[in-house]
């Protein structure tokens, strides 16, 4: 049976990764991307646009939207050569067509944020959320692109290709 996993990760990075194909996870950990599976299904949470490991400049960079969706595609972690030294782990996803959602339009009707201290378990980088969860999440996703809220650009305001301020 195929499981559903929020993965969270800056908007920018989880762009780069949509853009090629992969999914890359807890600053490249092989960990975390062993328990996923071909078939499982993977959603994207950022809470900012760009990394920052300043504490400061994170709450002026604030996103906290589901960036991508998408299905695990066959085969097993692989490492990549990103230079200097540094070999993060990846695993293949086909990632959907689909607009970013802010967390604020689903909050209330998702179970996991119910959960006590459930932003908290967010800093695992890779938590399983349940089926009803996956399913309010994507089809808020893919019906996103009918929603008034568009700009000229073609992006929602939550989207995370969208950053300047409102």
């Amino acid at each position: 049976m195929n499981r559903n996993w929020l993965a969270v990760a800056p908007a920018e990075h989880v762009e780069l990764a949509r853009s090629a194909g992969f999914m890359q996870i807890c600053h490249g950990k092989a960990s975390p991307l062993r328990r996923v599976q071909p078939g499982d299904r993977v959603v994207c949470y950022s809470p900012n646009r760009h990394y920052s490991p300043s504490h400061r400049a994170r709450g002026k960079d604030r996103l906290q939207a589901f960036t991508a969706i998408g299905t695990v595609k066959e085969g097993a972690p692989y490492q990549a050569d990103m230079g200097g030294g540094f070999h993060p782990y990846r695993r293949d996803v086909a990632w959907h067509d689909a607009q970013p959602m802010p967390l604020t339009v689903l909050r209330n009707a998702l179970t996991f944020t119910r959960q006590r201290n459930w932003s908290y378990r967010l800093r695992q980088g890779l938590v399983e959320i349940d089926e009803r969860d996956m399913a309010t999440i994507a089809e808020a996703m893919f019906t996103s692109g009918a929603r008034a809220d568009r700009r000229e650009d073609g992006t929602s305001r939550g989207s995370a290709a969208h950053t300047s301020d409102s």
